[in-house]
């Protein structure tokens, strides 16, 4: 089955607000967004897509209307269903400055009921049984007019979003998982977004751990400085200083233009004049700074502790397995460590996820159980006797 739908285009203020009065009196609605930022540092929103009640569907054009508006339905508590929202969220804080306040996420839900980490593409057809329309990935969404086939295209990720909401709510009540699929919505939405702290930047940095204390204060005043200058100028980060010569800086440690020079992937755009003048300001800045934590690994924990981590992560991956959820969602390596570290805000330690695994955390840290290998089951969890 093919999957176009008759959508109406929306460019006039009036007409949005229309749109925002009817969906304020609905329950839920569903929406996807198409923007681009390979040249801009925060995303530049090029379409909103809506869907609602019984086949209304609309394409927002967000260069011809004040898309703030929508801030009024974000703010009720009208549902907002998202297909794979984090990318979403994002565009939608820096062009609307609010996201919806109740969403739903059908790629999180579906990776509670066995689907892994699923595409739309995948949802559509296992639940709905249709076929989007074929589209462009590099499609020019910032481009007017768009064609009849891009809207389709674009119509299309919205157009059955809610019957896929509807068939993955059944499976999820059946297994009484409807609340950890709405724990963990709430916790992308709490997610930051982009361009929120520069301060924090630093912690993006590939290689970062492998810097020393000094040069690593060095390296978060560099990408404090970097990142603030990409917001003012709306450009790339890699486009004001590429991590290659944030590191290299980071390392040497220049005072000057001539030592800033022959620092690894350093050019002459950045060893002279003003550029130079803020890097060198930055390193000076990061040398008298007390250097930044990093964040708990594996390495971090009491010897003893070590290798409990590689013997839970199995466990986690079986258990993830056994329970058909998304192992990303259920427990990633860092959540394991928090919780080894005894972070009371790890989350493994609260809510559906230390329901499913906290008990047996704790027997094979206490030394009551053990793991085994069960041909047909794979690893299993066996209560040792007491002594």
């Amino acid at each position: 089955m093919s999957l176009t739908h008759p959508h109406r285009w929306v460019d006039q203020q009036d007409q949005l607000e229309l749109i925002i009065d009817e969906l304020l009196t609905e329950q839920r609605y569903a929406i996807d967004t198409e923007f681009h930022r390979e040249r801009t540092y925060f995303p530049t929103l090029a379409l909103v897509q809506l869907g609602w009640g019984d086949g209304q569907f609309v394409l927002v054009d967000p260069l011809a209307v004040d898309i703030t508006a929508l801030r009024r339905l974000f703010e009720s508590d009208v549902q907002a269903v998202f297909h794979a929202a984090q990318q979403d969220l994002d565009v939608l804080t820096h062009a609307v400055g609010a996201v919806p306040k109740e969403f739903f996420d059908t790629q999180i839900a579906g990776g509670f009921v066995g689907y892994g980490t699923p595409s739309l593409v995948a949802l559509l057809s296992a639940e709905v049984g249709v076929s989007p329309p074929k589209g462009d990935r590099l499609t020019d969404w910032l481009r007017r007019p768009l064609t009849d086939a891009q809207r389709d295209y674009a119509a299309a990720d919205v157009a059955y979003l809610l019957q896929v909401q509807d068939r993955l709510i059944a499976k999820l009540d059946e297994l009484g998982r409807v609340s950890w699929a709405e724990q963990a919505c709430r916790e992308l939405r709490e997610k930051p977004t982009s361009g929120l702290n520069p301060n924090e930047s630093w912690k993006r940095l590939k290689d970062v751990r492998g810097l020393r204390p000094r040069p690593r204060a060095v390296a978060q005043a560099l990408t404090a400085w970097r990142e603030r200058t990409a917001m003012e100028r709306n450009i790339p980060v890699r486009q004001v200083l590429p991590d290659l010569a944030v590191l290299g800086i980071s390392q040497r440690q220049p005072s000057n233009e001539k030592e800033l020079s022959q620092a690894r992937g350093v050019d002459e755009r950045f060893s002279r004049g003003k550029v130079a003048a803020h890097i060198l300001a930055a390193v000076a800045k990061g040398q008298q700074a007390e250097p930044p934590v990093l964040g708990a690994t594996s390495d971090d924990l009491a010897r003893e502790l070590r290798p409990a981590v590689a013997l839970i992560s199995a466990w986690v991956s079986q258990v993830a397995k056994t329970e058909k959820i998304d192992t990303s969602i259920l427990a990633t390596r860092s959540d394991l460590v928090a919780l080894l570290s005894g972070d009371p805000e790890a989350r493994l330690a609260n809510g559906w996820r230390s329901e499913l695994l906290g008990e047996g955390v704790n027997h094979l840290l206490g030394g009551t159980a053990a793991l085994t290998f069960d041909r047909g089951a794979g690893l299993r969890l066996v209560e040792l006797p007491a002594d």
